[in-house]
């Protein structure tokens, strides 16, 4: 580099970093404010360490933006054979380690992707049971079959806690501990001022978000929680994502943790056409770390996605041991990259844009001693994000045994491809447009837009596509068998 080019760049980053210096002095004044007008001795002072966590999080962002940290592409490798390991070569395992286990559900998020009000984990999925249901019943039978005592945490957010409240007491009666806590509340800032958008600490909820599921290692010690668990024996937390019904407690994986004596294990699974967004493990100057599509320079996005070159993609199931999570929390040593998520809010009658400054708990790998991935079969990630996906967990694809959704046996292959148009985005009207969920158990391809409802009893094979026209109506009557076709508008059936 020329010494005008050295001397530009050097320049140019001088300026950022006072920038970054001024807003971060702008930003903690504000906090001050927001912090010193909470009436109350000990809410202002959980308000003032979940501000003072932010803030940590916001001048990190500052530094990251100013200094230009980012990935450098050539540095990355496919992780070490130790780095990633598959499931089929995990020996069998035995029950010993139960009593050292806490399973944690991700339960901050709403249903309103799915038109629905309310915690997601409430959305009926099987047979008149939410998700909520489900988890609790794995883990119900699971104390009863091993005479155990796994309890089941969930870590809500401000925008799921009271509604999450009511619904557990239903299970007070069953064999399993149900603990809740909460993940923090931090200020949404305005894109432009980079200032917090809440004028005071108890300002309307669209001013605040929660900082996605990051947020997990701070808030489960900060509540109390973990310490709990620690005094309780557990070891080992198994967590995943409220929505993922493959995600049931797995002994072979449990035991492996236990027996590596690894901190930390992330499940991966075989990537397909579908998931080539999903973050992927890598090895990075010789450490194992979570390389998500967001860091990806543009010029290899398709790198990226590839399905030859990043083989898997991480599920969210994380087996974290508690220990390690206290240590590095105490230590302030968990620095995952963060991830700026650009929203717009409505302020007095004009939009706004704002930032919300959010990690994720995956990411968090690289701090882990004896970190590594676990290739496990697809049927241990089932989320249901959409409608499409809740066709599939509700028909005769799969069986319902003590919780968890089992594959039936006359299914050849994996999942059929589910594409149902935007008439079917919300809960309510896919079940006013599909009251009884058809067999697809010898389906490979379902694609469904405008106007069409489904009558009892109908059978889709192979491939087929229903395509209804704008102004128009499609009605599937009753017993129909739909193989290899094409459906439109005007109900002409054509071989596909």
């Amino acid at each position: 580099m020329s010494s005008s080019k050295h001397a530009k760049t050097q320049s140019m980053y001088a300026f950022e970093n006072q920038s970054s210096s001024i807003a971060a002095s702008q930003m903690r004044n504000a906090l001050n404010k927001l912090i010193d007008a909470v009436p109350d001795d000990k809410r202002r002072a959980k308000f003032e360490k979940e501000m003072d966590s932010f803030f940590g999080l916001f001048r990190r962002y500052l530094t990251d933006k100013a200094q230009g940290n980012t990935l450098d592409w050539e540095r990355i490798r496919s992780p070490n054979p130790d780095e990633v390991v598959a499931y089929s070569t995990l020996s069998d395992a035995g029950s010993e380690n139960l009593n050292k286990l806490a399973v944690l559900k991700l339960n901050g998020g709403l249903g309103t992707s799915m038109g629905c009000v309310g915690p997601k984990s409430v959305i009926e999925v099987r047979d008149g049971q939410s998700f909520l249901d489900l988890a609790v019943r794995q883990i119900e039978y699971l104390n009863k079959k091993y005479d155990t005592d796994v309890p089941l945490l969930l870590m809500n957010s401000f925008n799921t806690d009271s509604d999450t409240q009511l619904i557990v007491k239903k299970y007070q009666s069953h064999r399993i501990r149900i603990r809740t806590f909460n993940q923090s509340r931090y200020p949404r800032i305005y894109k432009d001022s980079v200032l917090p958008v809440p004028q005071s600490y108890d300002d309307d909820l669209n001013c605040w978000y929660p900082p996605g599921h990051g947020d997990l290692f701070e808030a489960i010690v900060q509540s109390g929680e973990l310490d709990h668990l620690l005094e309780e024996g557990k070891e080992v937390l198994f967590v995943s994502n409220g929505d993922n019904l493959g995600a049931t407690v797995d002994m072979k994986i449990l035991n492996h943790m236990v027996e590596s004596n690894s901190e930390y294990i992330m499940e991966l699974t075989d990537k397909t056409r579908a998931d080539v967004k999903g973050g992927t493990l890598i090895n990075y100057d010789g450490q194992v770390r979570l390389l998500e599509i967001a860091q990806v320079p543009n010029e290899h996005v398709e790198e990226f996605k590839s399905i030859k070159k990043f083989t898997n993609f991480n599920t969210n199931n994380l087996w974290i041991n508690l220990k390690a999570i206290k240590r590095l929390v105490d230590a302030d040593a968990l620095r995952m990259e963060i991830i700026p998520n650009s929203k717009s809010i409505s302020v007095g009658n004009s939009e706004m844009g704002v930032l919300q400054l959010e990690t994720a708990c995956g990411a968090a790998i690289r701090h882990f001693d004896g970190a590594h991935g676990v290739v496990v079969p697809r049927s241990r990630f089932l989320p249901v994000k959409t409608c499409s996906d809740l066709l599939l967990v509700k028909s005769d694809l799969f069986n319902l045994r003590h919780g968890t959704l089992v594959l039936d046996s006359g299914r050849f292959g994996g999942s059929p491809l589910v594409k149902l148009g935007s008439a079917f985005k919300k809960v309510s009207d896919f079940q006013k447009r599909i009251p009884h969920m058809p067999r697809v158990i010898e389906l490979d391809h379902l694609t469904v837009t405008g106007d069409v409802y489904f009558g009892r009893g109908v059978q889709l094979k192979g491939t087929v596509i229903i395509v209804c026209s704008d102004g128009q109506k499609i009605d599937i009557p009753n017993g129909s068998i739909l193989e290899n076709v094409v459906i439109t508008g005007n109900l002409q059936i054509l071989e596909h």
